[in-house]
């Protein structure tokens, strides 16, 4: 397990599914601002992809969020769209509501980066989030990420279409405790 301050990352487990189906991936609207496509409901039991992990696939790393006191699920994390030719991936993080506001999405970025810069030996890191994903922004930049740009109306969500914020973070601009 990789630990930050408040929060572990481990192996997605598979009674952590039914908990991520109903409380992240069954609630419409989170999901609709969380993924790239529209939502749709998933039979209970079926291999979802965003839910099942496949060790095989080497573009991605799927991580359940446990808090380091106690253990319990409180969200998912993952480094996606890793390239390796280019030492470059994505960052992407869910907490289930009752974890919101807490600090562990700040303390998740953390830990990603961690395995990002020193367990896997990337050069950058990078974020998309919406633009009004306040949470969001704020986990980043106060681990070191800058915001490179706005991707103007580029994902359609529930029913409009919002601004994306785009921010990058390199190794060199890294600073391991730099959560405040």
């Amino acid at each position: 397990m990789l630990k930050g301050n408040k929060v572990g990352l481990r192996a997605r487990h598979e009674d952590d599914l039914p908990i991520l189906r109903t409380e992240l991936y069954d609630d419409v609207v989170n999901s609709s601002r969380a993924e790239s496509g529209p939502w749709r409901p998933v039979t209970p039991g079926s291999k979802d992809p965003r839910l099942v992990v496949d060790d095989t696939e080497q573009g991605i790393v799927k991580f359940s969020v446990v808090e380091l006191e106690g253990g319990t699920l409180i969200g998912t994390a993952a480094l996606w769209g890793i390239d390796n030719h280019n030492r470059a991936a994505h960052i992407g993080l869910g907490l289930l509501p009752s974890a919101r506001g807490k600090g562990y999405g700040t303390d998740v970025v953390a830990v990603l980066c961690h395995y990002g810069f020193v367990v896997r030996g990337l050069q950058r890191l990078q974020i998309e989030t919406l633009s009004d994903n306040a949470a969001m922004l704020r986990s980043a930049e106060r681990n070191g990420f800058v915001r490179e740009g706005v991707l103007r109306s580029s994902a359609w969500v529930m029913g409009e279409f919002l601004d994306e914020v785009l921010l990058g973070l390199l190794v060199q601009d890294w600073k391991q405790d730099s959560k405040v």
